[in-house]
């Protein structure tokens, strides 16, 4: 594949984006995306400061090639997992669940490239003016937290691309080769990719969690909790409970009373099935087997190079 605006913006082979998931991106899953050809990136959003510390000591000892570091920008500790970054000369950064102003221009004084995380137009423009080097433009497909407009990942891809100038990364619902041509056909200029990478042996998510990914079919998944943070989750009996909640009419402060703390923890880390917040996107129940993070990211290309010589 020829380089494109991305491979050369993060000097990589591929492009390919590893998500930043909590409770999955640690520097196993980073370090493998990365010497495979890919970014990978490690997800702070489930670390704290010492925590991101030692699995960046361990991705750079795993590693000869570029990695990223995600970072929540709502996160407590922000300010020092920022400091981190910087003294630990991490090259690319991705941003997401805040405002793109506060922290890029410190990041860029460092020398640091910065990618933000969208889910609207209005967001990926705001973004590039900012000042970030590229966006990520997500789907409401995709797992996790998410966008509270519901804009699908084939709606939001040529939309931002009609009026970004700056590189696009397109991310939900896609896992496959098929499914990377299919969003570079539509503008962008790489993907992200979340779900995939979970059930992956060098992913640091339970068993139980991937092996949940692997069992889920088409509409295994749903979007819920959107008066606190919009996310995509696995029907299990915690979603179950949120959907009784909800027949009731329940203000604010009842679902943050069922939701507690640590739930996605719970079940992502500690793989209770039952009570945990199972993260994934729709795009699970296209995902059969745990596999290798490298053998992932060759059979993405060699469908995606195969496709493309027989459409194209």
């Amino acid at each position: 594949m020829t380089t494109n605006r991305i491979t050369q913006l993060f000097n990589v082979k591929y492009p390919i984006i590893q998500g930043g998931m909590i409770w999955a991106s640690g520097w196993r899953l980073a370090s493998a995306v990365s010497n495979a050809g890919g970014l990978g990136v490690i997800g702070a959003g489930s670390m704290y400061p010492d925590v991101l510390q030692e699995h960046i000591t361990k991705c750079k000892q795993a590693t000869d090639k570029p990695f990223a570091v995600n970072v929540p920008m709502l996160y407590p500790n922000i300010e020092e997992i920022i400091q981190i970054i910087i003294k630990e000369n991490i090259k690319i950064v991705f941003t997401s669940a805040g405002n793109p102003k506060t922290w890029t221009p410190l990041l860029k004084e460092n020398g640091i490239t910065v990618v933000h995380v969208v889910s609207s137009l209005k967001f990926a423009l705001k973004a590039e003016a900012a000042g970030v080097d590229a966006v990520v433009a997500e789907g409401f497909e995709a797992g996790g937290h998410n966008g509270r407009d519901e804009t699908t990942t084939f709606t939001l891809i040529p939309m931002v691309k009609e009026q970004l100038k700056i590189p696009l990364i397109a991310a939900g619902g896609i896992a496959t080769g098929r499914g990377m041509l299919a969003a570079m056909v539509l503008g962008a200029d790489a993907v992200q990719i979340g779900s995939r990478f979970v059930a992956t042996p060098e992913a640091s998510s339970h068993q139980n969690f991937k092996n949940a990914v692997v069992e889920a079919k088409e509409g295994d998944t749903k979007l819920t909790l959107k008066e606190l943070a919009p996310v995509r989750l696995i029907k299990n009996k915690f979603f179950n409970d949120v959907e009784e909640l909800y027949k009731k009419g329940p203000g604010i402060d009842e679902l943050k009373a069922l939701l507690g703390r640590a739930r996605a923890k719970k079940g992502m880390f500690e793989g209770d099935l039952i009570e945990g917040e199972l993260e994934i996107g729709q795009i699970s129940g296209l995902i059969h087997e745990i596999k290798p993070a490298a053998v992932v990211i060759n059979d993405i290309m060699e469908e995606f190079e195969s496709v493309k010589k027989e459409m194209f």
